[in-house]
C-alpha cells in the first residue's frame, strides 16, 4: 500500500511541475517572440496612449516614454534598419532558454540543474535591469518592471526544483 500511495504522489508531483514547466516555457517563447515585431508593438503601444491621455496620466510619463521609444525606433530603423538584428537574436536566445527548460519537463529529477540555472538567471535579472537601465538611460519604473520578470520567473521554477527533489527523496525511498 505504501508503494501505492508513493506512486500516486509520484505522478502528483510530476503533474505539477510539467504545469507550472508548461507555463514557464511558453511564457519564455512568448517574451521572445515578442522581441521580434518591436517596432510594430510599440506603434500599437503609441496608439493606445497618445500623448496627452487620461490613461497614461495614471503612470507618469507613460504616454511620453512610449512616444520617445517610437520615435527612436522609427528613426534607428529607417537609418540603421540591422540595429533590429539584436532583438531578433534576442528573441533566439529566449527560444533557446524555453528548449533548455525540456530537459526538466521530461525528466525533472535528473534535470534539477536545469531549474538552479534559471532560477540564477531570473536573480541576475535583477542587478542586470538596475544597472544596464541605467546605463541606458531607462526610467526606473520601467527598470522595475522588467526586474518583475527575474521575481516572477524565480517563483516557478523554485516551486518546480522543490517539487522535483521531493519526487527523488521519494523515489529513492520506495
Amino acid at each position: 500500500m505504501d508503494r501505492d500511495h508513493a506512486a500516486a504522489g509520484g505522478r502528483r508531483l510530476r503533474r505539477r511541475i510539467r504545469g507550472i514547466l508548461l507555463f514557464f516555457i511558453i511564457g519564455l517563447a512568448l517574451s521572445g517572440a515578442t522581441a521580434i515585431p518591436l517596432r510594430w508593438e510599440v506603434d500599437l503601444l503609441a496608439r493606445a496612449f497618445p500623448l496627452p491621455t487620461a490613461a497614461a496620466g495614471s503612470v507618469p510619463g507613460l504616454a511620453a516614454w512610449i512616444a520617445r521609444v517610437r520615435e527612436g525606433l522609427h528613426a534607428t530603423y529607417a537609418r540603421y534598419p540591422f540595429i533590429a538584428y539584436g532583438t531578433d537574436w534576442l528573441a533566439f536566445a529566449h527560444f533557446l532558454l524555453a528548449i533548455l527548460f525540456v530537459g526538466p519537463l521530461v525528466d525533472p529529477v535528473r534535470n534539477r540543474w536545469v531549474l538552479t540555472f534559471g532560477m540564477i538567471a531570473c536573480v541576475l535579472v535583477i542587478p542586470w535591469a538596475l544597472v544596464l537601465g541605467a546605463v541606458r538611460g531607462i526610467p526606473l519604473g520601467w527598470r522595475l518592471v522588467d526586474c518583475l520578470f527575474g521575481v516572477f520567473g524565480v517563483i516557478p521554477l523554485w516551486l518546480a526544483r522543490r517539487w522535483a527533489v521531493e519526487w527523488g527523496r521519494s523515489d529513492a525511498g520506495s
